[in-house]
């Protein structure tokens, strides 16, 4: 990083909810890949008059999120109108929530060995409000022209806000996908970048160290000492919707930033998008105030209030979260790290993984092995069950080829058939190792032992 300045990044969020309706009317909550402006209705459309009615699964569904990222839910919460004029905008504001949303203070502990991360991120709240409706550049009678799609407007939008505790772009990504996970573990949200129900936005600015006189305290390592007050202005990249993207987004930032810095030039506060095409960030409007959106109390909607014995009950239908599953798989079965990483990508297979380490842990089985398995060939587990899954991997077991001699045939065919993969790995994508190795699986029709594929495919790619 940047040996002049400080670097300070927080992320906002923002999720869909998958719930069968929209946040404040009983449109289906379905935009994806449908006819344009067919799930809409007045209340979604803003039409004069018609009033909205709060969707419960969705708050409480928020609430779920704010427990699982240690927040505190607040009792009493609102929602408030959050006024901007943009085409996709029918009402002119955004339902949204202001200074009482349904949880705040919570926190993410961060902890990479491979990036060199161990660190506790600051949630600051986690709100409820409807998302917009959708823009679409497209020609039509051999014109240029913007369409507005209303199908999106109104459904159920979730925005995670974090504090700027979040130290390098890498960290971002991680703190990123992570949260992804979680939430996909608690069932709420598929949390599908490229259908758009999440979406990213960084927040990034520097400031200069400190440097101290000798007549004052000691410097630091340097010649810098550390400093905790936040810049006067901050930078926002909006709606990135890939991973790779953000953190090239946030490196570019860095750079652009820390050069008009070192000109004596202080960066605009200002919003900005990613380009992919330029490989770089974009301007696209001066950064708004929080007085610019004119917060007020929605007067349609009663406060929300919850009760002890209701966030009581959230708490206890919170369900096995990542971490804990990490856990187990480190700790009991002392599976590798790229196995934990495959396995709880996903909490079905996470669940189907355990209950088969289980029954192996106790009839003795190779639980690398069997883990390796289950990584690297895939499988349908909803329709597999543990016990079949168990008897096929004994049955084989007898016949799984060690030998790197014979290995190295189907190794050197599958690094041919699967060039994307191989470009993939030697860019850093580590997890794209396992299509190739399950190209090996399939060439040896399951009779390679992936553990040792592994290692031998990892030696011969570097």
């Amino acid at each position: 990083m940047n040996e002049l300045f400080k670097t300070f990044i927080g992320l906002e969020i923002h999720v869909e909810l998958r719930t069968l309706s929209k946040m404040f009317c009983g449109c289906i909550n379905n935009h994806f890949g449908v006819a344009p402006n067919t799930h809409t209705c007045p209340v979604c459309l803003g039409l004069p008059g018609a009033l909205p009615y709060p969707n419960k699964r969705a708050i409480e569904w928020t609430a779920l999120i704010g427990l699982a990222l240690n927040c505190k839910i607040n009792k009493n919460s609102k929602f408030d109108r959050k006024h901007y004029f943009y085409p996709d905008l029918p009402k002119g504001y955004q339902i949204s929530q202001y200074d009482e949303p349904l949880a705040s203070s919570g926190w993410l502990q961060m902890s990479n060995v491979k990036l060199q991360i161990t660190n506790k991120i600051k949630i600051r709240r986690v709100h409820l409000e409807e998302d917009t409706g959708k823009l679409v550049h497209k020609k039509v009678n051999s014109e240029n022209v913007t369409l507005v799609d209303f199908n999106r407007s109104g459904v159920p939008l979730v925005e995670i806000v974090t504090e700027p505790d979040i130290k390098t772009p890498a960290e971002a990504k991680e703190f990123a996908q992570k949260l992804q996970k979680i939430i996909r573990f608690l069932g709420v949200s598929d949390c599908d970048m490229e259908k758009g129900s999440m979406r990213l936005e960084a927040n990034i600015s520097l400031a200069p160290y400190t440097v101290h006189s000798p007549s004052r305290r000691p410097l630091r390592a340097g010649g810098r000492s550390q400093i905790t007050k936040l810049p006067d202005y901050k930078v926002e990249i909006k709606n990135i919707n890939s991973f790779r993207f953000l953190e090239k987004a946030i490196n570019y930032e860095i750079k652009r930033q820390s050069d008009l810095l070192s000109q004596g030039k202080t960066p605009n506060q200002e919003t900005r998008g990613w380009s992919e095409a330029k490989n770089a960030t974009v301007p696209q409007r001066f950064k708004e105030t929080e007085a610019d959106y004119r917060y007020f109390p929605e007067p349609d909607i009663p406060p929300i209030v919850f009760t002890n014995e209701e966030i009581k009950q959230f708490r206890n239908s919170i369900p096995l979260m990542p971490d804990e599953i990490e856990k187990r798989f480190r700790n009991i079965y002392k599976l590798p790290v790229h196995y934990i990483e495959v396995l709880t990508e996903n909490k079905g297979l996470a669940i189907f993984a355990e209950n088969a380490l289980k029954i192996a842990k106790k009839k003795g089985l190779p639980l690398d092995k069997l883990a390796g398995e289950i990584v690297n060939k895939p499988i349908d587990f909803t329709k597999v069950s543990v016990d079949a899954f168990i008897k096929k991997f004994k049955e084989k077991g007898s016949n799984i080829i060690t030998s790197s001699s014979e290995l190295e045939i189907w190794i050197t065919k599958s690094i041919e058939d699967t060039p994307n993969a191989v470009a993939d790995y030697k860019k850093g994508k580590t997890q794209a190792i396992s299509a190739i190795i399950g190209n090996v699986m399939k060439l040896s029709k399951g009779k390679a032992d992936p553990s040792v594929v592994r290692k031998l495919l990892e030696e011969k790619l570097r």
